[in-house]
């Protein structure tokens, strides 16, 4: 990515504006994805077989169940406040992203989806509070070192008020917009 090809037109905070410059103006070579989380640029090398196998599980069993109006995306960049996320998968309402930048305030947004890797503790604790803080309504992490599936619900002062954690191969309930439990027997 270069700052040549970045259009975000969210207004920049003072303190934090040349971080955020070097950061758009990355060159993150092929595969990789960069996100700048609490003020640190983090770059990801390509996930392994098991990580992919999780997306398209998950990808898999809630899109057959929902309805037309929900939609789903890979790497979908999403500026929160000063942090810049990539959520594994993010579920959307129709429209949301027409016409939207590469780095969009993630309005329409209804659902994050993180599965863990190397940084598992950032995907726990600094993307929960950055996605409850955009006001994300609810963050679903696939925790491969837990072997645990977490919800997390109702943001409300920049965390999720409602956890919820099935192990690995127990059905997850999700909420409104979904309304159906998510199989997690295929998550590992």
């Amino acid at each position: 990515m270069s700052a040549a090809t970045h259009d975000c037109t969210e207004p920049r905070q003072e303190s934090g504006d040349d971080l955020l410059e070097a950061f758009l103006a990355l060159d993150t070579p092929e595969g990789f994805k960069a996100e700048l989380i609490e003020g640190e640029i983090v770059v990801t090398p390509p996930p392994d077989g098991d990580h992919e196998g999780a997306i398209g599980w998950v990808i898999k069993r809630i899109m057959r169940l929902c309805g037309d109006d929900i939609h789903v995306a890979g790497t979908k960049g999403l500026a929160l406040a000063s942090d810049r996320y990539i959520p594994d998968l993010t579920f959307y309402r129709e429209g949301a992203f027409e016409g939207q930048p590469s780095w969009m305030v993630p309005n329409g947004v209804v659902m994050v989806v993180e599965v863990t890797s190397g940084r598992a503790q950032k995907d726990r604790e600094a993307k929960r509070k950055g996605y409850a803080s955009a006001e994300i309504p609810l963050y679903l992490l696939v925790d491969r070192q837990r072997d645990e599936v977490v919800l997390h619900s109702e943001p409300r002062h920049g965390d999720y008020l409602t956890t919820t954690r099935v192990p690995v191969g127990d059905p997850l309930p999700l909420p409104a917009p979904f309304g159906f439990e998510l199989s997690t027997d295929r998550l590992t």
